[in-house]
């Protein structure tokens, strides 16, 4: 490479860099004026918090996971605490918070931090993504947020906030964690403190303001840096994420009626009572038996039904 070639991409390398260093402290400094005052991000907020709101937080909303994290933080407070219980307890108090094996993995996850970490969530990636239920971006979320490690961390507002602003698309490509981790590692700052704080802002920025049906362009702080803004806010035209299945009528309706049931009493349900949950006979067996499998839901007489106790 000659002289003029290796300046010509020298120069373009460091407005690239300028542009990305430029747009992380527009969003950090417009997060330490807007951030939601949410539990997870108070100061003294524990590892072990951090960990269950992340598992809490998946498919559920904010406002409905802040009172039942307050409830299991004081019935938990520790992996410890929630490792010493059987697992059906942890699946009965996560009641409406989504999918019920998330439960189940959490309450694995705590025995397993008790018996290989001494009760102590561990700051390690490797060692994170080690425990049952941890995928990698919770483990980085855990690692970034809790301890403050450098990690770029992804989840769906980030995804998108990036492909507005710096790829000028409506919406992101269906996820890919190579492409998502090194799009986001080009913006995240050097320094440990910013780079936790700007995990965190392009996440809230995405939450609030960058939505994916309505986004409040007038709100928002990179609105003169967005490359799909400055396109005149064109269609997305890539490849699709597969659509969820609608919910009404569905086997995950059926198998949540069956949970809602099964929590709600003590003692056995009878399959007479489950029959009369759903009246397709097919659809309603399939679901119950869906949760046999996953040891959700256990046998423990003939025609007699409970939570798994582990």
């Amino acid at each position: 490479m000659n002289a003029t070639a290796r300046s010509t991409t020298t120069v373009a390398a460091d407005a690239v860099e300028t542009t990305a260093a430029g747009l992380a402290a527009e969003i950090s400094t417009w997060f330490g004026e807007n951030a939601r005052d949410l539990p997870w991000r108070r100061a003294g907020f524990s590892a072990w918090g951090t960990l269950v709101s992340e598992f809490m937080l998946q498919q559920t909303p904010v406002n409905r996971v802040i009172p039942r994290l307050a409830e299991w933080l004081e019935r938990w407070p520790t992996p410890g605490d929630l490792a010493s219980v059987p697992p059906g307890e942890a699946v009965r108090a996560w009641a409406s918070l989504g999918y019920p094996r998330r439960a189940l993995w959490l309450h694995a996850a705590a025995v397993e931090i008790t018996e290989r970490h001494g009760g102590v969530v561990p700051h390690d990636v490797d060692d994170l993504l080690a425990l049952t239920g941890i995928g990698d971006y919770t483990a980085r979320a855990v690692a970034a947020f809790a301890y403050g490690h450098r990690h770029p961390v992804v989840d769906t507002n980030t995804r998108r906030v990036i492909a507005r602003a710096v790829a000028g698309q409506a919406e992101p490509a269906p996820p890919s964690r190579r492409r998502d981790l090194e799009a986001m590692s080009q913006l995240l700052p050097e320094e440990t403190v910013a780079a936790a704080v700007f995990n965190a802002a392009i996440m809230e920025l995405g939450a609030v303001v960058c939505t994916s049906r309505s986004p409040r362009c007038e709100a928002c702080p990179i609105r003169d840096a967005c490359a799909w803004r400055a396109a005149g806010y064109p269609e997305y035209a890539g490849p699709k994420k597969a659509v969820q299945k609608k919910f009404e009528g569905s086997d995950r309706q059926v198998r949540g009626l069956i949970m809602a049931e099964l929590r709600a009493t003590h003692h056995p349900v009878t399959a007479a009572e489950i029959e009369s949950l759903w009246p397709d006979a097919v659809q309603r067996d399939r679901a119950l038996a869906g949760l046999l499998a996953d040891g959700l839901a256990v046998c423990v007489d003939t025609g007699m039904y409970a939570l798994s106790q582990g």
